[in-house]
């Protein structure tokens, strides 16, 4: 099953560093295919850390997620957190 979701990036950075890398971890952490880029561009890989980081999306920017396989809810649903989280409030306890 294919969801797509668009959603308006909350964190003051934008998505690199911190909310980039929790980004990437629940993308590999979920068993679907995860694509991400601007919602007028093309999509890259959400599992690379390079690709996410070099969509240059920032604070107030959208950005398209489309997931393809059993946890694809579950995935946006946890990318949507993420990016709608301010930065000083996201929690990324890696354990």
């Amino acid at each position: 099953m294919t969801v797509e979701r668009t959603v308006t990036v909350v964190p003051e950075a934008g998505l690199h560093a911190r909310p980039a890398s929790a980004f990437v971890q629940a993308v590999n952490d979920h068993e679907a295919e995860v694509s991400a880029g601007r919602p007028d561009g093309d999509l890259v890989q959400a599992a690379s850390m390079i690709a996410i980081t070099s969509l240059g999306v920032g604070q107030g920017d959208d950005i398209k997620l489309v997931a393809d396989g059993p946890d694809a809810e579950a995935v946006l649903d946890e990318l949507e957190r993420i990016l709608t989280t301010p930065e000083g409030e996201l929690d990324t306890d890696d354990g």
